[in-house]
């Protein structure tokens, strides 16, 4: 395993915890999900996700495939928040950290992809 991948997927690890615990409790969180039109139990459902990508990608630090399943997640999810900002008509700041988000959970899937199928 190369120290860059470990590294990302530490970072989107701890990220993708704090991003999915937000998801449970923050005012901030609701009043978000309330301005895209999501109903409160969709927010909840994001922030389990987002919190198995996250141990999913930090158990994948010693169990590949783990990483590949939760990268997918994030993928998804990130693909799923693109459409939403661009959707209530965000401007192009608010997509950048789920777009850069998405490239790295996709160099993770790439890389271990590659990994496990040799």
């Amino acid at each position: 395993m190369s120290v860059a991948l470990l590294i990302i997927q530490v970072l989107l690890g701890i990220g993708f915890l704090m991003f999915g615990f937000m998801k449970f409790s923050s005012k901030q969180m609701v009043d978000e999900f309330q301005r895209y039109g999501y109903a409160s139990s969709f927010r909840i459902l994001t922030g389990l996700i987002e919190v198995t990508a996250a141990v999913l990608m930090i158990a994948g630090i010693w169990i590949s495939v783990l990483a590949l399943i939760g990268a997918i997640l994030i993928i998804g999810t990130m693909i799923g928040a693109i459409f939403t900002h661009f959707k209530v008509g965000d401007q192009l700041k608010s997509i950048m950290m789920p777009a850069t988000l998405l490239l790295l959970a996709i160099a993770v899937a790439v890389y271990v992809y590659q990994l496990i199928s040799w």
